[in-house]
């Protein structure tokens, strides 16, 4: 068996886990939805879904990969039985999956925060240089950038890459989003928009789609379960608690996005007429963060600095989120017997590989955006199907209400595990695939290769859960048998 690392530090540890929480999603998706939704109204589930479905699952990651001391192969092989190997090269799979563009996404933030500093965004329209930029090849230049910096910060091991990583990341990112946040609520006409996220349109709460809306919000901006936390928890010290850590990180991150809404939200209102403020809030993630943005910023005094400020922080929360994934996929390795150095150079080079067509297409983007998007509300389901089997009672008093735990979990917990995460998922996925058919992609759902289709989902699922069935028993012969060895 390998040497075992483990994190320094309770501050470490933290640092790392809302790093992995604290991603693109808090900065250019939450604000759009709270404006697309009600305002406050929709922190409303959005704060609800934080304890009924992302901390309960953050829980279970953390005492699974404290426990098993195992990747997510590993772990789910451990706690459902050999012939369940497969659930969690799944999981993985799909953190991968969205590592693979993710890389891009960062790239993006970096070559768009360089643009800023310089000053040169300042002197393009921001709609034709996003076409132009995403068009040429430099994405797969800043692609190549962005997974070569996370897999150094990797290399380095959990205390010196990972950890040390995070402390400088985690810190700078809420001090920049609280600085772009103070400025935004301080500009000529922000009350507008401070208005429109604090006054609550109540009515919305009888929307059955508010409160799905919120409950992908909190599913995917958290990263639970996604197997990143799990993978963190394998590194945990042995009397290090499981309760506690879950809920800060859960916490933290909802008040990042909370920051991230007051920075961009005010600002969207202050600048623009009502009708272009919501248009440019229902423009998509990239249409808001690299077409409304810089044209945001190009009419505020001292634009071109806030604009430095606004991408150098989606460029650590990109960064931070992208070093979870890599190590994620670095620990399945090296549960089977690759040392880290060699690992991480197999990850390095097949996510530079498999991000290309990331890079270079829109539509391949935002296909497996979608695709492996929903695809991690299975990884969530499966992580609750993990602890029924196990016994939701035994896992609750023997992994949660264990002697080193701050916090006493009560019987709730295995009652969200058991009834209410099985539904919410059921709900969520009922409720995209609905959309994709009626609203997305009407006359061609069935499709397997149009971009936001049922079809496209189904399909790439299928063929990854049947190469994963099919290859089970020697994924339990590459990590357990190799545990002691």
């Amino acid at each position: 068996m390998q040497n075992r690392e483990e994190f320094s530090s309770r501050l470490g540890l933290i640092l790392a886990a809302m790093g992995m929480a604290v991603g693109a999603g808090n900065i250019w998706r939450f604000p759009r939805m709270v404006a697309q939704n009600g305002g406050s109204a929709f922190l409303i589930p959005w704060l609800i879904f934080l304890f009924l479905w992302s901390i309960p699952l953050l829980m279970v990651e953390f005492a699974m990969g404290k426990t098993a001391r195992m990747g997510v192969i590993g772990a789910f092989a451990k706690f459902m039985g050999k012939k369940f190997a497969w659930m969690g090269a799944f999981v993985g799979f799909c953190t991968m999956g969205i590592m693979f563009y993710y890389s891009v996404v960062t790239g993006w933030s970096l070559h768009y925060f360089i643009m800023a500093s310089t000053g040169q965004l300042s002197h393009l329209e921001p709609g034709v240089y996003w076409n132009h930029f995403t068009g040429s090849f430099q994405p797969l230049f800043y692609h190549l950038i962005a997974i070569s910096i996370a897999a150094w910060i990797i290399l380095q091991g959990v205390t010196h890459g990972i950890e040390r990583a995070n402390k400088i990341l985690i810190p700078s990112l809420f001090v920049l989003v609280v600085i772009a946040s103070i400025r935004a609520v301080t500009l000529p006409g922000s009350v507008e928009g401070l208005n429109y996220l604090f006054n609550p349109d109540f009515k919305k709460l009888i929307d059955f789609r508010v409160w799905l809306e919120a409950l992908s919000q909190s599913a995917w901006s958290t990263g639970a379960g996604w197997g990143l936390i799990l993978t963190y928890g394998v590194y945990l010290k042995k009397d290090e608690d499981v309760t506690l850590n879950s809920f800060v990180t859960g916490l933290g991150n909802n008040s990042a996005s909370l920051f991230a809404a007051l920075a961009i939200i005010p600002t969207v209102f202050a600048i623009l007429p009502l009708s272009s403020a919501l248009d440019a809030m229902k423009s998509g993630n990239t249409g808001l963060t690299f077409i409304w943005i810089p044209k945001l910023f190009e009419k505020m005094p001292a634009g071109g600095f806030f604009a430095s400020l606004f991408f150098l922080a989606l460029t650590f929360a990109a960064l931070s989120s992208l070093i979870s994934m890599v190590e994620l996929a670095t620990r399945i390795f090296m549960d089977m017997g690759f040392s880290r150095k060699r690992a991480i150079r197999i990850v390095w080079i097949v996510a530079f590989l498999l991000g290309i067509p990331s890079a270079l297409s829109l539509k391949f983007f935002n296909n497996q955006d979608w695709a492996w998007g929903v695809g991690l509300l299975v990884s969530g389901f499966f992580f609750s199907l993990a602890v029924i089997k196990f016994g939701a009672s035994k896992f609750r008093e023997k992994w949660l209400n264990s002697g080193d735990s701050d916090i006493r979990v009560g019987k709730w917990f295995e009652y969200v595990i058991r009834y209410l995460i099985p539904i919410e998922f059921t709900a969520m996925l009922v409720w995209w695939f609905y959309q994709s058919v009626t609203s997305y992609d009407p006359k061609g759902w069935w499709n397997p290769f149009h971009t936001y289709s049922l079809g496209t989902c189904l399909f790439q699922w299928g063929v990854v859960l049947a190469f994963f069935i099919g290859i089970n028993k020697w994924l339990v012969k590459w990590t357990l048998e190799r545990e002691d060895t």
